[in-house]
């Protein structure tokens, strides 16, 4: 299905190459490219089937299909009764890893924003749901996600596209200026809460949950610095796992679409 949706779906095939070829430049060839792009909408179909399967998952075999490495960081910070950033991206089948925790019986709340079409967004919701994950939309008030994350509660962001009608910077991914949500770290800043990158990465059979160490931030007291040298921290993190699993990122998205003035 997704190798089909490569041929099919002209534009987003296009968009994923010409970004692929932007952000590698002289790194890969032509072939490699294609070869990407192709394996992208592959990741996609596949993950849109999992999706499908995750009634069939429950506490007790989600384990067959997710392995997860470093939990015991979300325990150190959870035990601490702290809340926390989850710093993810759209990148392999990212509803399993807020579903992993969810049915493991972790408290999870993703952001998310509302879906165009109205029916598949009721469709992801309900699975969500069952899954016991917990979704803020991005249009309701910033003021819940304080309070959760005040509470001890941990709160999703998946900050890593070019959103120009939300609060940003620039900074650099992939070797170009790319306006990014500082969302995550003014939040941080705000709450004093640490931000702990987490990644679900596609193996040869099944998946699994990278768990990092939280960000060490850099606080000078020089806010509008903070928040820039920090936000382009995070997102070298993002783009360190892109860069080893480049396939399995969302590349039709116009990542650089925002340009500086």
């Amino acid at each position: 299905m997704g190798e089909c949706a490569f041929f099919l779906a002209t534009s987003h095939k296009n968009g994923a190459l010409n970004n692929l070829r932007f952000a590698y430049g002289n790194e890969k060839s032509e072939s490699e490219i294609r070869q990407i792009a192709k394996s992208v909408f592959r990741n996609l179909g596949e993950s849109f089937f999992e999706v499908l399967c995750i009634p069939k998952f429950t506490s007790r075999n989600i384990d067959k299909y997710v392995k997860i490495d470093g939990l015991e960081r979300v325990e150190r910070v959870l035990s601490q009764r702290r809340g926390f950033i989850v710093l993810s991206a759209h990148f392999g089948n990212w509803e399993l890893l807020a579903g992993y925790f969810g049915l493991k019986g972790y408290p999870v709340t993703v952001l998310a924003r509302r879906l165009r079409f109205e029916k598949y967004d009721k469709f992801i919701n309900e699975l969500r749901k069952r899954m016991n994950v917990n979704v803020i939309m991005r249009d309701e008030s910033a003021k819940m996600i304080l309070k959760m994350l005040k509470e001890g509660k941990p709160v999703a962001i998946m900050p890593d596209q070019d959103i120009d009608s939300i609060e940003g910077v620039f900074v650099d991914f992939f070797g170009h200026p790319a306006y990014t949500p500082t969302a995550p770290v003014m939040l941080a800043l705000t709450t004093a809460v640490p931000i702990i990158p987490m990644f679900i990465v596609r193996e040869r059979f099944g998946h699994r949950i990278y768990v990092e160490e939280p960000l060490e931030l850099e606080i000078t007291g020089n806010k509008d610095l903070d928040i820039e040298v920090n936000t382009e921290k995070w997102s070298k993190v993002v783009e360190s796992y892109i860069r080893k699993n480049p396939s399995q990122w969302v590349w039709m998205h116009n990542r650089w679409k925002t340009k500086e003035a």
